[in-house]
């Protein structure tokens, strides 16, 4: 019998938690097959060990978080994807541990960014953040005009990407997916240019079509679209290019929301090109009615653009952005002095908050776009193009409700590449036999 002030003992009879000098007694808990020990009454004092909710932030060399997204907002890299945009994952583990797990990689060089995305698998359908660089090096800058890309533009991308090689060597890569998008695509000296990445950096970089970057968009959202929703458009609107997927949801949802991509199409227009065709530093309304306009029509020329029917009448429907003219409008809208992902991946914006920052961003001059926060002046003078496109795609499927997320082709391919590996698939069979 257990004789008063006694510490139980354990099932094998091995003595339970002693007291510590203190006088207190000590509580052992596991925390992923790890020891920790926390005073009665009391949480553990969080570090970087015993943390969950500690990851790795992306830096570049300059120490500089990631801000930016597909366009060029404001913007920051995530912690974690496929996971609800409050949440991060649990499963972190130390960051001399996660430096030696193999890792998965993503870059993406589009019209306006170089951005790079190194990842672990985490629990089923996460994974987490150990590395990631973003920088503006506008690859398109003048390819509406010249249709090729200038010597300048190639030698900032060069540099961006050769920090990403530098990046990419320092770690075990499991497997990774280096693609070029519209700039490359549309270049007349766009496959030239890959042969000489090829050469000075050693990435070999993949030109995707259209297509797949719209599904690689799709593929890094899956854990933005509820339940009970029906039917989602979902846009991510870049540089050069702006892609579009209706998702039909009604009937069945599988793993994968890629699988359920009704119609898709990609308008040979993006914050870049717009820009540099309308003019971005000084836009009048007659302006930006005017950009507002000519996507439309673009959009209008769309087949597909009916195929979810009634489904977007309805209250399962709503509008999903990825790119960072949607992170931008929602930074304005919550008025944040620094911008901060947590606050804005999964954001939910009426039709009315949009109408506010859009008529509130027509109405600022050009420096003051520059002073904001969430703009600055690399920005400035593509964030109402961006707009533009938006209202654009609002008047062609119009919707009460817009979902803000803060991830896009990146964490797609992440996504795809883990899924491929079957990471998460051994999860579920580790846990399905330790039940």
């Amino acid at each position: 019998m257990q004789g008063a002030g006694e510490a139980p003992a354990s099932p094998a009879g091995k003595p339970g938690p002693q007291p510590d000098k203190s006088g207190h007694r000590r509580r052992r808990k596991r925390r992923r097959g790890r020891k920790v020990f926390a005073r009665d009454g009391k949480p553990p004092t969080p570090t970087p060990e015993n943390d969950p909710e500690r990851g790795g932030s992306g830096t570049d060399p300059g120490g500089r978080s990631e801000q930016r997204p597909a366009d060029g907002q404001c913007n920051g890299h995530p912690h974690a994807v496929g996971v609800p945009p409050a949440g991060r994952p649990r499963n972190l583990r130390r960051p001399d541990e996660a430096s030696a797990l193999p890792a998965y990689a993503a870059l993406d060089l589009g019209t306006n960014n170089c951005r790079l995305l190194v990842a672990i698998p985490g629990r089923p359908g996460r994974f987490r953040v150990v590395d990631a660089f973003s920088r503006i090096v506008r690859l398109g800058e003048g390819l509406t005009a010249r249709g090729r890309l200038a010597d300048d533009a190639m030698a900032r991308a060069l540099e961006a990407l050769k920090i990403c090689a530098g990046k990419l060597d320092a770690r075990t890569i499991r497997r990774s997916r280096l693609i070029a998008t519209e700039a490359c695509r549309s270049a007349v000296n766009g496959a030239e240019f890959i042969a000489r990445v090829e050469v000075e950096t050693g990435l070999a970089l993949e030109v995707i079509d259209r297509e797949t970057e719209a599904r690689l968009a799709v593929s890094g959202c899956g854990s933005l679209v509820e339940r009970e929703t029906r039917g989602v458009v979902l846009f991510d609107i870049g540089g050069g290019s702006s892609e579009i997927a209706l998702i039909d949801i009604s009937r069945r949802r599988s793993r994968r929301l890629a699988n359920h991509i009704v119609s898709w199409t990609s308008l040979p227009v993006g914050v870049v090109s717009l820009s540099e065709r309308f003019g971005g530093r000084h836009v009048t309304p007659d302006i930006f009615a005017s950009m507002v306009d000519d996507v439309t029509a673009m959009i209008a020329a769309f087949e597909g653009r009916e195929r979810l029917g009634d489904i977007v009448k309805g209250e399962g429907f709503h509008l999903l952005g990825t790119s960072g003219t949607v992170t931008t409008l929602a930074g304005i809208h919550l008025e944040l002095p620094r911008y901060d992902r947590r606050r804005v991946d999964g954001l939910w914006m009426t039709g009315e908050d949009i109408d506010r920052m859009m008529e509130t961003l027509i109405g600022w001059e050009f420096e003051q776009r520059v002073q904001n926060p969430c703009i600055g002046a690399d920005r400035a003078d593509l964030v109402l193009a961006g707009c533009a496109i938006l209202e654009a795609i609002r008047r062609t499927w119009p919707a009460n409700r817009l979902r803000v997320a803060d991830r896009g082709l990146r964490e797609g391919i992440l996504t795809e590449l883990m899924a491929e590996d079957g990471v998460w698939d051994r999860d579920r069979r580790f846990r399905g036999r330790a039940s």
